[in-house]
């Protein structure tokens, strides 16, 4: 399992080079920093998709959740949403995948068509703290 986590966290880091500096996915509120990101699930390693249980497909996203506290990974619960341009909106079922101590990922799944820009509501409660709630968009593009 811990090479699954050196994984997420490359691909993340990754992909949030690839965004502008002043596009960085962090949502803070008090001791609390949540990071988050959004991508097409075909980005993953068909071997790293397997282990961590999610699928691979052109039309399948995944937003993955971290929550820190002080800098270091603390438990929460996470839910959430997500609601394509025409109001269609679908529940993201999120499951948690922790490596020792040093990470805690929360990850779901969401379909998408085509390129589209989605909206996205977290709701992410970490234990022993009030529940914080936040939305980003993100446009997402198929695996072509």
């Amino acid at each position: 399992m811990p090479r699954i986590g050196a994984l997420f966290i490359t691909l993340c880091l990754t992909l949030g080079l690839s965004l502008p500096a002043s596009a960085e996915r962090k949502h803070s509120v008090g001791e609390y920093d949540i990071h988050y990101i959004a991508f097409n699930s075909g980005f993953l390693q068909p071997d790293i998709a397997a282990a961590a249980g999610l699928v691979r497909s052109k039309q399948q996203g995944v937003v993955n959740v971290s929550v820190l506290k002080a800098g270091k990974p603390t438990l929460a619960l996470v839910s959430g949403s997500v609601k394509n341009l025409l109001g269609q909106e679908r529940p993201l079922a999120f499951k948690q995948l922790k490596e020792g101590e040093d990470a805690i990922y929360y990850l779901a799944q969401f379909p998408f068509d085509s390129r589209e820009t989605l909206r996205f509501t977290l709701n992410v409660q970490p234990v022993g703290a009030e529940p914080i709630s936040f939305g980003f968009n993100q446009e997402v593009f198929p695996d072509e």
